[in-house]
Parts: C-alpha cells; sequence; structure tokens
C-alpha cells in the first residue's frame, strides 16, 4: 500500500491536510491548490463522495435540487448533465468522479486512510496526522472536512445482540442486498428512513415502521431533466449560483415581506398551495418568517401541510399516525424530508406502523422484537435508519487533541464550542468545515461548504502574507459566538424541538443550538467583517 507521497511509514509534508473528500474536502483541495499552497488529502473511504460514498441504501438521494448540488466552478457544472431534479447515490458518484477527472484532484488524496490520530506539537507549529492503515502527515494547516451526518448512531437497544437476524444501519448498507419475500423492520421516521420506506416497501412481503415521532414530509416533485433544457439553462448558472451564495438557504429563494396576519386566509392559502405545487423545500423555505416564530401562525402552517397529507392515506389510524389532528412538535422545527409516494406506500395493508411511544420496544429477541405490550413480531431483516451523531460526532472519534493534550471529545463532552462554525480555542491552524455553530443544518450543502472553505482560505493566506506562526479562536470570541446564537434562537419555535439540530437525538448528549440561524447570506457578512480585523482571532507572529 502507498501513500501520496511514498510508502505506508513514509511523512507526508504539505502546506494543507484535508481530511475527508466529500464536496468539503474536494473544494479545500481545489481552492488551496489554486492558491499556491502544497495540499495532501485523507480520506477514510475507497473513494471520493464523503456520505455519498456510504451512502448506498435503498431510495438513498439528495434532496438538494439540480444545479445548486454541486461545485460552482464552471468548468465542473458546464460539463456535466443531470439525469433527475433529484439526483441519487450512484448519479452522485459519478458526478465525484467527473469532478476528479476535470480538476485532476486524485493525486492529492489517499483513500483508505481513517485518521485515529490528529496531535499539535509546539515547537515546530506542526500537526502530525496518523490514520489506522499507518499513514502519518505532518502539516502546517489542518482542515476538517469530515462532516455533518458521518458518524453513525446505533441506539442501545435491550437484547439487539440477541437478535439473530439480519441487521444493518442504512449509513453502511450492502448493495447487494435483497429485501424481496422478506418480513422488514424499519427503525425511524427521519429523512433517510423516508427514503428506505418508500423502496423497501415495494418488495418486502412486510414492512412494520418503528417510530417515535412523524416527520412533516413535503413532496419532491421529481422529474427527468432533459439534456435540452439543462442546455438552455447552463448560460445562467453563474448568476443562479452566485444568488444562491447571498441567500439564506444557498437557493435564490424570497420569503414574503407582507406580515403573515396582514394577508386575507384565502391569499395565505393560495400562496401555500403554488408552493406546494412547486415541490422539493419550496414550502418551508418561502414561508412567512412569523411561522417560525408565532405559534398561532405556526399551527396554520401545519393544518395546510397536515391536509395534504390526510387526504392521501385511507387508513384512519394510520393517518392520524402520520399527521395527527394535534401536532406533536411545532411545524418545521425539525428536518422535513422530501417524500415521492411515502404515505401512500404506509397506507398499504402489508405495512404496519408502530409508535414506539405509546408502544415501547421490550427488548429484541432472538427472532424479532418484544414490546412492553406483549406483543412480538418477527422479522428477517431489520434496518436501523437512527440517524447519526450529529455535528460533532465525526470530529469526537478521530483523536484530535489540543495543544494541552486534551482530545476534543472531552472538550466537547459538556457542550460543543467554536468559533464562527470554524475555529476552535486550543486548536491552532485548525479550521472545522461543515460544522456545528454554522448555517449547516439550514442550507444547500455546497454552497456553505464553499462559502466556509473560502474563508478559511482567506484566514491562512492572510496568516502566511503576514508572517503568522498560528492562528486561533480567542476563547471570549468562541464564547461570545455561542451566547449570540443563542440569542438569535430565543423567539424562534425550533428551540422547543429536541432533533439531530440540537443533538437532541442522541441520549445523553446536551441539547443546545448548533446552527446558526440567521442564513448563509448574513453569516458570510459577519464571518468577514471578524477577519478585517482579525477581531477574535489570536495570532501568533512568527519569530
Amino acid at each position: 500500500m502507498s501513500t501520496v507521497n511514498g510508502d505506508i511509514g513514509a511523512i507526508v509534508h504539505s502546506d494543507v491536510l484535508v481530511v475527508g473528500a466529500g464536496f468539503g474536502g474536494v473544494y479545500a483541495i481545489y481552492k488551496f491548490r489554486k492558491l499556491g499552497f502544497n495540499v495532501k488529502c485523507f480520506e477514510a473511504g475507497s473513494d471520493f463522495g464523503g456520505v455519498w460514498y456510504w451512502n448506498r441504501y435503498p431510495g438513498a438521494r439528495v434532496d438538494s435540487e439540480w444545479p445548486f448540488y454541486t461545485l460552482s466552478i464552471p468548468e465542473v457544472y458546464n460539463t456535466w448533465t443531470w439525469k433527475s431534479r433529484f439526483p441519487d447515490h450512484r448519479e452522485l458518484r459519478q458526478h465525484f468522479d467527473h469532478i476528479d477527472k476535470v480538476l485532476g484532484i486524485r493525486k492529492h488524496v489517499q483513500f483508505d486512510a481513517r485518521v485515529n490520530s490528529a496531535t499539535w506539537d509546539e515547537p515546530t507549529a506542526t500537526w502530525t496526522v496518523k490514520t489506522e492503515a499507518g499513514h502519518i502527515a505532518k502539516c502546517k494547516y489542518l482542515v476538517l472536512a469530515t462532516g455533518l451526518l458521518h458518524r453513525r448512531h446505533y441506539p442501545d437497544f435491550p437484547g439487539l445482540t440477541d437478535y439473530e437476524g439480519v441487521v444493518h444501519h442504512s449509513g453502511f448498507w450492502p448493495e447487494d442486498l435483497s429485501v424481496k419475500g422478506k418480513k422488514v423492520a424499519i427503525v425511524g421516521a427521519g429523512a433517510t428512513a423516508v427514503q428506505v420506506t418508500q423502496e423497501v416497501c415495494k418488495e418486502a412481503d412486510s414492512v412494520a415502521v418503528f417510530m417515535r415521532r412523524p416527520s412533516y414530509c413535503f413532496p419532491m416533485r421529481q422529474r427527468v431533466i432533459s439534456e435540452e433544457e439543462q442546455t438552455h439553462l447552463k448560460g445562467y448558472f453563474r448568476a443562479m449560483f452566485d444568488q444562491g451564495r447571498v441567500s439564506a438557504s444557498g437557493f435564490p429563494l424570497k420569503r414574503p415581506v407582507t406580515k403573515f396576519w396582514d394577508v386575507p386566509p384565502e391569499e395565505r392559502q393560495a400562496y401555500w398551495q403554488d408552493a406546494w405545487d412547486r415541490g422539493a423545500f419550496n414550502f418551508g423555505m418561502t414561508n412567512w418568517r412569523e411561522c417560525g416564530m408565532d405559534a398561532k401562525a405556526n399551527r396554520e402552517a401545519y393544518d395546510f401541510w397536515a391536509s395534504k397529507v390526510r387526504e392521501r392515506m385511507k387508513d384512519p389510524v394510520k393517518r392520524d399516525l402520520m399527521a395527527p389532528p394535534e401536532p406533536p412538535y411545532y411545524f418545521g422545527t425539525k428536518r422535513s424530508p422530501l417524500e415521492q409516494d411515502y404515505y401512500e406506500m404506509l397506507d398499504q395493508d402489508h405495512v404496519e406502523i408502530i409508535h414506539m411511544g405509546k408502544t415501547p420496544l421490550k427488548t429484541f429477541t432472538k427472532t424479532g422484537m418484544l414490546m412492553e405490550d406483549g406483543s412480538h413480531r418477527d422479522f428477517d431483516i431489520v434496518i436501523l435508519a437512527t440517524g447519526f451523531d450529529s455535528f460533532s460526532g465525526s470530529l469526537t472519534q478521530m483523536g484530535l487533541i489540543n495543544k494541552d493534550g486534551v482530545d476534543i471529545k472531552d472538550i466537547w463532552g459538556e457542550e460543543i464550542a467554536s468559533y464562527l462554525g470554524m475555529l476552535i480555542n486550543g486548536f491552532p491552524n485548525c479550521f472545522m468545515i461543515y460544522s456545528p455553530q454554522a448555517p449547516t443544518a439550514f442550507s444547500n450543502g455546497p454552497t456553505i461548504l464553499e462559502c466556509q472553505v473560502d474563508f478559511v482560505a482567506d484566514v491562512i493566506s492572510r496568516a502566511e502574507a503576514e508572517g503568522a506562526k498560528t492562528v486561533e479562536a480567542e476563547k471570549w470570541a468562541q464564547d461570545e459566538w455561542k451566547a449570540l446564537i443563542e440569542r438569535m434562537c430565543e423567539p424562534l419555535l425550533v428551540r422547543h424541538t429536541n432533533s439531530w439540530w440540537n443533538g437532541g437525538n442522541i441520549y445523553g448528549k446536551k441539547t443546545q443550538m448548533l446552527t446558526f440561524p440567521a442564513g448563509i447570506d448574513q453569516y458570510e457578512i459577519m464571518c468577514r467583517k471578524k477577519l478585517e480585523t482579525w477581531e477574535g482571532f489570536k495570532v501568533e507572529k512568527a519569530n
């Protein structure tokens, strides 16, 4: 086995070491190389793709619509033709292969290189990074593009190790596994579970969906994108990407400027219907601001949504489970997946829905699941669509040690803290991409990734131009950033709902607002203003 710079055991030297080769890592390699830095990358998978290298479960598909789910590099998007409005995991891996062929970045990457140690050497001001396979790298700057939803979450279900059937987490799915003719359990009702359920219900003999809360899904409105349509629109792509960059979400969408209660009810209904018909995230992202702050306006939005779902389901019991007459949580305060025929699939006779809040799991058995009410169900396959240790999971499992010798998993044991969602006090010359306390959860992935990589590149370029030895976050600036996010979220209904947006999906993990809520546009303005005067940065000059 070889490394990007020799044999195993040889030390790779670089100005910048990137960890992760999804969109964030790929763009970072492109950006730093363009600026003249020597850049290398360690990637745990065997190829490009990040989460899309691992996501191969039935129905895996991105829910950011074309053409925005790619890098805004003309030589990339002008030479690629999409097949559909929402590409699936296979097409996305093909797209990463295309990016590599156009940009020629593979030579900078070591694959099958899962990082398990990253330590700082104060005298030389360098990071030493090691992998499970034995690769070693030394660098001045460490850029962590390890992803928002990478570390798979396995709930501590009682008796799971006693179960003798097939168990797979959706994040590590064998592509050759067939559910045809099988009895299948799906645990979860989030975005991944929605995609899995749609496909599994079409093949399995029986399906039991175990959920704690229903998701408030939006219609995807998937469609084929013709080559002729793309050729016509490519002339507008640059303007579309530019407008996405100065928007809140990464999509050039606008919310109403009128006040919710100033609009007559029939006009609100017509507006919502138009957004609903367009599909994707239009209904959520173009809604009135009051719907995210005012409980009464929020209920009106929920009632509209529920009416759309309830009319698609015939079974009254299932209808009340998936779109309850009384909302189980505020509308829009946890991820709203996009669906194609989810509710029709659930409505079928061979599909059962078990509300685990009302009928809790007692234990897994050798053949299936025993519930607290005494009922038992046998399964051939159990699919754990139980999500991820979001935001922090990938960083706290890689042996990342600060300059005082403390692992970040211990530093973030109480709560996650960062400056601008990109720097961490005590970790000099270390930067996070697609990270906590940035607009990550509420925005298009590639857009916020490019925003952050561009900013980090400018921080490093300025530090180098000024002869700096190290750059890191001041502790007071980090505290102020966290407090700012809390203040911004205070009037928002989202703070009342536990989800992966605030770490509430992991038992024992402190819930805190982990997403900057004001959008990419305001986030970038604030970050750039801080950089103008190095506000909040601790910059140490070289001797």
